[in-house]
C-alpha cells in the first residue's frame, strides 16, 4: 500500500473511534473472524485495489474479451495470445478454484485467494476480486476480475487500519449496533442503498429499515441471532428512505469481548434487486409464452396435471381442449410476421376473455392454443365453450390498420372418460382436432378411440410411405393433355403414384396430405422431378418427340435454392427447360413476397413455363395473375362436374376463362368427363382439357404407345381414336 493510503487509513480509524467510543475500537481486531470478509481476502486487498493490479473482462460463457497490460506482465501472455480465449486456460489444475460465474452471483466484490499457471508453466497464488458488468438495461453482459500476486502479511496494525478501509469502501451495507441496538455505525454503501446518512442513522434502531412485511417467524429468527444465538443468513423485504421496498440478502451475526459478552450486532446487507428482477424474468421466460403472456406448453401441463390429481381425488370431470387458428401462415406470408403475431396475440386476449376465471388457456405451439377446463357437469359443456370459443373469431380482429378474418378447429378430450393423465388427454384432444374435415360446418370435434385408430393408422402410414421412398415403390403416370381445337395431345401432366406391396395402389388423395404434413413432400417432390426428366430423356434417346411434361411443385420446395436445384436435374439428364412445365398451387401466392417473384422470374428465365393448378379453389385474384409470370390457368375439377347444369359452376368457368384470355394465358380443364362438359368448355374458349373422357393417367410406356399412335380426341364427338 501507498505511504499516502495508508496515512488514509490511519486517519480514518481515529475518526472511527472518536465517533463510537472505545469499545469499538478495542473489537476491531476481533471483526478479523466474524466479517464476512474472510482474512485471507483481508491480507491480499492491498495488491488487488493497488493501481495497476491484472484486469480481465470476461463474457457470460468465460471467454476473455479484455485484458490489460498488468494482466500482460502477470501471466506473460500478450493481448492477442489471450483475447478470445476461455478463462479456463489460466486455472493450474489444482482443483481447488471456486467457480467464477457462482462466484461472483453469491460473493460480488469479494476477494479470494486462488492459484493461477503462468505462460511459463509456473503456478502462483494470486488475489482475485469479481464483480458483474450490466448493460445499460441492467442485464448481466459480463465479469470483471482484478489480480494481484499475494503481498507480505500485513501488521496488525495495518489490519486494523486495513478492516476499516474495508468496511467504508465495500459494496455491501454494514450495519453496526451496540449492546443496547442502538446504531453506532454505517458505511458507504449503506448510505448508497438505504437513502440514510450517517446523522439519520447513529443512535437508531434497525426498525429504521423494517418494512413490515415480514411474519413473526422470521423476526424470531433474527432476533435469536442479534442476541448470539448463531449467525443468521437470508433474504428479508427492507424500506429505503424513500419508503420504496427492496429485496436484501442479509447475513447478521455478533462481536463478543474477552469475557464471552455480546458488545455489538453488525449487518451485512446487499440490495438483490437486479438479482431478483432477473430470477423473475428468467421464471417467466420458462413458463409464459412471450407473445402472449398466456402459460406455456410447459406450465400448462403443470397445471393440468395438478387439475387432474384434484379431479381423480374428487371424482370430477372436466375436458381439455386444443384449438388451431387458421390462417396464421397467410397473414404472416401477405402482411408480414410482426401483424401475425400481434394477431395471435390478440386473438389469445379475446380467448381468455370468453372463458371462466378458474379454467387455464395456454398458448402450446405456433397457431395452437390449449384450454383446460375444470369442473364441468357433463361432455356438451365442453362443446358449448368450444362454440363460444370459435364465436370470438366470427367477427373480424382489428391489429393496426387491418382488420383480419381468422377461423379455428377445436380437439376435445374428456376426463376422467378419456383419460386421466395430461400427456394421453393433450394426445386425445390433438388427434380430434386433426380430424376436423376442413370446410365442415362442425368445427369442433370430441376424441374417441376410433379416432385414435385412426392416428395411428395415419402414423404406420408415414412409416411405410418413407419406406415406400426408399425401397422404389413410387411411379411417375402421365395424363395427357389434349388440345380442344385439334384433339391431339398436346403435354401432359407427372403423377406420382404408391404401389403398394400389401395394398396395392394407394390413392394420392391419401399420401400426398401425409407428405405435406410431414414434410416428406420435399423429398418425394424431388423424385418427382428426378424422375420424369429421366422418362423424358429415355423417350427422346427411344426417338420419341414429346409434348411438354408438366411437374407439381409444393410450396415447401419453393426456395431460393429452387432454380439451382432444378437446372442441376435439367443438366443431369441433358432434358431442355422447354420440356418442363412448373405447376404451382395458389397458397404460394397468398404472401405475394418479392423473393417469391424473384424465384418465379428466375425459373421463366431458365426458359421453364409456369401453371396455376387448382385455380379458383384458393385466393385467386386478378392482382395474382397481373403480378406472376404464369403462363397457364388450370380450371379446378370441383368447378367443371357441374358443367354445363349448374348455374353458379358455369359462371365461375366464364370468368375464369374471360380473365385468362384478357391476361393471354392457356386454359386448362380438369377432370372433364362427360361430351356435353367438353362442348360448354370449347364454345368457352378453353384451350386443353385433362381428365377421363380422353385417358386418366397411364404409365410411361401406355403414353409412349398413345403419342406414336396418333390418338386423339374428336372434339365434335368427344371419342378417342388411333
Amino acid at each position: 500500500m501507498a505511504e499516502s493510503a495508508l496515512d488514509r487509513c490511519v486517519a480514518l480509524a481515529r475518526a472511527a473511534r472518536s465517533l463510537q467510543g472505545t469499545a469499538l475500537a478495542a473489537t476491531l481486531a476481533e471483526l478479523e473472524a466474524v466479517l464476512a470478509i474472510a482474512q485471507k481476502a483481508a491480507d491480499v486487498a492491498p495488491a488487488v485495489a493497488r493501481a495497476g493490479a491484472a484486469e480481465l473482462a470476461l463474457d457470460l460463457a468465460g471467454y476473455l474479451t479484455g485484458w490489460n497490460s498488468a494482466a500482460e506482465e502477470l501471466f506473460g501472455y500478450t493481448c492477442e495470445e489471450a483475447l478470445g480465449r476461455h478463462a479456463l486456460f489460466l486455472e493450474s489444475d489444482s482443483g481447488d478454484d471456486p467457480d467464477l460465474a457462482l462466484l461472483c452471483m453469491e460473493q460480488g466484490g469479494a476477494l479470494v485467494e486462488v492459484s493461477r499457471r503462468k505462460k511459463s508453466g509456473d503456478v502462483i497464488r494470486v488475489a482475485m476480486s469479481l464483480s458483474m458488468i450490466f448493460d445499460d438495461g441492467g442485464e448481466a453482459a459480463g465479469m470483471r476480475v482484478q489480480m494481484a500476486p499475494l503481498a507480505q502479511p500485513l501488521s496488525e496494525q495495518d489490519k486494523v487500519h486495513l478492516h476499516a478501509r474495508i468496511i467504508e469502501d465495500s459494496d455491501q451495507g454494514v450495519l453496526i449496533t451496540d449492546a443496547r441496538e442502538r446504531i453506532v455505525s454505517i458505511n458507504g454503501a449503506f448510505t448508497r442503498i438505504t437513502g440514510y446518512t450517517q446523522a439519520e442513522s447513529i443512535g437508531q434502531t434497525p426498525d429504521l429499515l423494517r418494512s413490515g412485511v415480514h411474519d413473526a417467524e422470521l423476526q424470531t429468527k433474527v432476533r435469536a441471532a442479534m442476541q448470539g444465538h448463531g449467525p443468521w443468513r437470508g433474504e428479508i423485504v427492507g424500506k429505503r428512505k424513500n419508503g420504496e421496498l427492496f429485496p436484501q440478502s442479509v447475513t447478521i451475526s455478533v462481536v463478543r469481548d474477552a469475557g464471552g459478552e455480546i458488545t455489538h450486532t453488525f449487518s451485512l446487507f446487499s440490495d438483490i434487486t437486479v438479482h431478483k428482477d432477473a430470477e423473475a424474468r428468467m421464471q417467466r421466460m420458462a413458463n409464459y409464452d412471450s407473445l402472449t403472456g398466456l402459460p406455456n406448453r410447459s406450465l400448462f401441463n403443470h397445471l393440468v396435471d395438478q387439475m387432474l390429481s384434484e379431479a381423480r381425488r374428487d371424482n370430477e370431470y372436466g375436458a381439455l381442449l386444443v384449438i388451431e387458428v387458421d390462417r396464421i401462415g397467410a397473414v404472416s406470408d401477405t402482411l408480414g410476421h410482426d401483424i401475425a403475431s400481434q394477431l395471435l396475440s390478440e386473438i389469445g386476449r379475446v380467448f381468455r376473455l370468453a372463458l371462466r376465471d378458474a379454467d387455464i388457456l395456454a398458448r402450446i405451439d405456433g397457431s395452437k392454443f390449449a384450454v383446460a377446463l375444470p369442473r364441468i357437469e357433463k361432455r356438451e359443456h365442453a362443446g358449448i365453450v368450444a362454440q363460444k370459443l370459435l364465436a370470438t373469431l366470427a367477427q373480424p380482429i382489428v391489429v393496426g390498420a387491418h382488420s383480419l378474418r381468422v377461423g379455428a378447429h377445436i380437439g376435445i378430450g374428456v376426463y376422467l372418460e378419456d383419460s386421466t393423465d395430461t400427456a394421453s388427454l393433450m394426445r386425445f384432444a390433438e388427434v380430434a382436432m386433426a380430424k376436423v374435415e376442413p370446410g365442415s360446418d362442425d368445427r369442433f370435434l370430441f376424441y374417441s378411440e376410433e379416432m385414435d385408430q385412426r392416428a395411428k393408422d395415419h402414423l404406420r402410414l408415414e412409416t411405410e410411405l418413407r419406406a415406400a421412398l426408399a425401397d422404389n415403390q413410387l411411379e411417375l403416370h402421365y395424363q395427357p393433355k389434349v388440345s380442344l381445337r385439334s384433339g391431339r395431345i398436346v403435354g401432359c401432366e407427372a403423377l406420382v403414384r404408391w404401389r403398394h406391396p400389401e395394398r396395392g395402389m394407394v390413392s394420392p388423395a391419401e399420401f400426398i396430405p401425409l407428405a405435406e404434413e410431414t414434410g416428406l413432400i420435399f423429398e418425394i417432390g424431388g423424385w418427382v422431378l428426378e424422375e420424369a426428366c429421366r422418362q423424358i430423356r429415355a423417350w427422346k434417346d427411344a426417338g420419341l418427340a414429346m409434348p411438354p411434361v408438366a411437374v407439381n411443385l409444393s410450396a415447401r420446395q419453393f426456395d431460393r435454392r429452387l432454380p439451382s436445384r432444378i437446372l442441376a436435374v435439367l443438366d443431369r439428364h441433358g432434358v431442355l427447360p422447354q420440356q418442363i412445365m412448373l405447376e404451382i398451387t395458389e397458397s404460394l401466392l397468398v404472401g405475394g413476397a418479392d423473393n417469391v417473384i424473384a424465384i418465379m422470374n428466375e425459373l421463366v428465365a431458365m426458359g421453364l413455363a409456369l401453371a396455376l393448378d387448382d385455380f379458383g379453389t384458393g385466393y385467386s385474384s386478378l392482382a395474382y395473375l397481373k403480378k406472376f409470370p404464369i403462363s397457364t390457368l388450370k380450371i379446378d375439377r370441383s368447378f367443371v362436374i357441374g358443367l354445363p347444369d349448374e348455374e353458379n359452376d358455369c359462371a365461375i368457368a366464364r370468368a375464369i376463362v374471360t380473365m385468362a384470355q384478357q391476361l393471354r394465358q392457356e386454359i386448362v380443364a380438369e377432370g372433364v368427363e362427360t361430351p356435353e362438359q367438353m362442348a360448354f368448355l370449347r364454345d368457352l374458349g378453353c384451350d386443353q382439357l385433362q381428365g377421363y373422357l380422353f385417358s386418366p393417367a397411364v404409365t410411361a410406356v401406355e403414353f409412349a404407345r398413345m403419342l406414336r399412335d396418333g390418338e386423339r380426341l374428336m372434339v365434335g364427338r368427344a371419342t378417342a381414336t388411333a
